[in-house]
Order: C-alpha cells, then structure tokens, then sequence
C-alpha cells in the first residue's frame, strides 16, 4: 500500500479563496497529497485587491509547524507569503527545528496579482540571506527574480532570465525557476548549478490566473514528495499550473478570477436529488 505523501505550506489566507493557503490546498489535493498549514498572515483579500493584511505571531507559527511536523511528519514543504521580518525569522527557525533533511520550495511572493505589496520591503534582505539558502528550488516570477538581485522592474521588457537565474542561485538555493507568466512567452527556466533548461508552455491570455504563482509552487512541492526530481517536478507545475490558469473562473468576482486546478468549471457538482433520504443511525449519535 502507497503511503500518502503529506505537504506542508507555510503562506498567507486569502479570504477570497484565490490564492495563498485555499489555493495551495488545492493543488495539493490535485496532486493527491495530504496539505497541511501553518497561516503566516491573514489577508483581507478579494478578486479586486487586498485590503488589510494581520500578520500571525513568530511563535504561532512555529508551534503550527511544530504540530504538524511531531505527529502528522512532512515529506516537502512550501513557503509562500511571509510578510515581515519577524514572520522570516519564525520560519527560518521552524525549519531549523525539523528533524529529518525536508525539501523547500520558495515562491517569494512580494506583491498580489492586484499589485498589493505583500512582502515588506525591509525585509526583502532577511528574506534573501535567511531562506534562500535553505531552499530546495526557489520558484519566482521575472519580477521578484529582479527585485531579489536588486534590479529595477521594467514593464514590457524581456531580460536575461538564464542571467538572473544564475545569480539567483549563487544567493544560496539549489534549484532555480524562473516563471515564465510574465514573459512574451511563457517560457519558464530552470538552472540547478549545471543545467539551463527552458520550460515552454502556452500563454492564456484574459484568462482568470490569481493563484497562479501558488499553484504553480505548490504543484512543484508535492512532487518532490512523491520522488519526482526538481528538473520533473517543475515540469509537471508549468503542465498544471499552466492548465489552471486555462481554465481559469472567470466569472468569481470583478477582478482577476481564480485559476481553477480542481477542473470546478468543466465538472459542476450534480444537484442532489431532493426528498426523503435514508437516516444512517449510528451509536452514541
């Protein structure tokens, strides 16, 4: 009998479901892993913007992966949304705690698919020197690769992504995926130290893709769970985050929908049927 793999994501709630913690739920569940949490913040978020962010104590967040980690055990573990410095170091420390050697993957979310900031700015330097090096693949977009080699963002341009994946990895993590969303193309590339590996993908332009980056993550984590290498692992995530995105929801709210990993649109729960059903009596109930 296979052993469930069993996936933990230290990120944010997204109260609009979209992303963060619901959205990396998802994945797992489409991946068939057991999804675990431990909420960094809690976001007051919709499909059109983020409102209000309530960070979680350090040693809340500790104690949930504490929990997690003595009883359930974990096989590979996503970070997505920390927020401040003080929800880094509390990461930092849980994973120093972690008895058995775990994979990490990094999605460094800085700002929200409605452009809300939700990294703090002062703490990007902890975030580099603290995390990257523990991280097994570390998974950001064109614009977060730039910000962490301390380049300025430049709208419509298409840089050196095999460069900045390069210099990414020198920063300490094993494993670099530079996300292909925001290219011309949506290619995605993959340095580990040795290999340059371009990820071709198709783009789904005016399709609904909040939670794309968690998706796409998140995918990535729970196959290093289940045996996958990075260089396989990163595959599958442009394979089903891309096809997320494609089918995206863009009818939930006014803004950017939410990508649909879980295929909610070509499979609608059937109606159940209405009138008397039988009554299952069990003891003590």
């Amino acid at each position: 009998m296979d052993v469930v793999k069993r996936v933990l994501s230290i990120a944010g709630s997204d109260s609009g479901g979209g992303a963060g913690i619901q959205a990396d739920l998802k994945a797992f569940a489409a991946c068939g892993v057991h999804g675990m949490t431990a909420i960094t913040a809690i976001t007051v978020q919709n499909t059109v913007g983020v409102t209000a962010v309530h960070p979680v104590p350090p040693d809340i967040i500790i104690a949930q992966v504490r929990a997690v980690a003595t009883d359930i055990g974990i096989d590979a573990i996503k970070i997505g949304m920390l927020g401040d410095r003080p929800t880094i170091e509390a990461v930092a420390q849980a994973l120093d705690e972690l008895i058995e050697p775990t994979p990490v993957v990094l999605d460094p979310v800085m700002v929200a698919e409605s452009g809300a900031q939700l990294l703090d700015p002062a703490a990007k330097a902890t975030l580099i020197a603290v995390l990257l090096p523990r991280a097994t693949v570390v998974t950001p977009n064109v614009p977060e690769a730039r910000a962490l080699v301390g380049e300025a963002d430049s709208p419509g341009a298409d840089p050196d992504i095999e460069g900045l994946a390069r210099r990414i990895q020198a920063l300490g993590p094993q494993v670099v995926v530079v996300t292909g969303g925001h290219r011309e193309e949506a290619i995605d590339v993959f340095f580990d130290g040795d290999r340059v590996v371009e990820i071709a993908g198709p783009r789904h332009p005016g399709t609904a893709a909040h939670g794309s980056g968690c998706t796409h993550s998140s995918v990535l984590a729970a196959q290093l769970a289940r045996g996958d290498d990075p260089l396989d692992a990163a595959r599958a995530a442009k394979e089903l985050a891309s096809r997320a995105v494609a089918n995206g929801l863009n009818e939930i709210g006014a803004g950017a929908g939410p990508v649909d990993i879980l295929g909610l649109a070509a499979n609608p729960t059937k109606a159940v049927k209405k009138g008397p059903q039988p009554v299952r009596q069990e003891a003590g109930f």
